[in-house]
């Protein structure tokens, strides 16, 4: 039993990276894994030990976060992306504005498709796991992963067809 809490334990920072990659917001996010967490102690006895926790844990906060969707939505507000923490300092201000760039781009998406990119191209997870903590077929995923992808590109195509010089 001890061995369940400390293993649920180690999982928290993924938890709330993926939670912030979600909620769009440091404190719902902190919110949302605090509930994935009572949650799964008081439900560890569900875990099946051949399976992963991680991805019990990750369908457990997604499901969470489905279930206060409505709740977060009647009391909606803007964050500044300055509140949200820098997982990794950047190289250069370039590398700073891209990060930003991109955490903007994500926060666009639609969640269906954010939780997918967070868990496969963040998180690392399979498409096989990933489709398992978001209890979604694997064909389903790929289609929120390449919808999801595609539009991340078209945000970030500034290249513009070629201008002919005239003589």
């Amino acid at each position: 039993m001890q061995e369940t809490k400390w293993l649920i334990a180690r999982e928290i920072p993924r938890l709330r990276r993926y939670a912030l990659a979600l909620t769009r917001d440091p404190a719902a996010a902190d919110d949302l894994v605090q509930d994935t967490l009572e949650r799964a102690i008081r439900k560890r006895h569900l875990w099946k030990r051949h399976g992963s926790l991680r991805g019990w844990l990750y369908r457990m906060l997604y499901n969470v976060f489905l279930n206060q969707t409505p709740r977060r939505q009647r009391r909606a507000r803007e964050i500044d992306l300055d509140d949200a923490p820098e997982p990794v300092a950047p190289e250069s201000p370039e590398a700073g504005l891209l990060q930003r760039d991109i955490v903007t781009a994500m926060q666009a998406l639609p969640a269906e498709q954010r939780a997918a990119i967070a868990l496969t191209a963040v998180e690392g997870l399979s498409y096989d796991e990933a489709a398992a903590a978001l209890d979604i077929p694997v064909g389903t995923l790929r289609s929120r992963l390449s919808r999801g992808r595609e539009r991340l590109r078209e945000t970030f195509d500034t290249s513009e067809p070629p201008v002919r010089q005239v003589k």
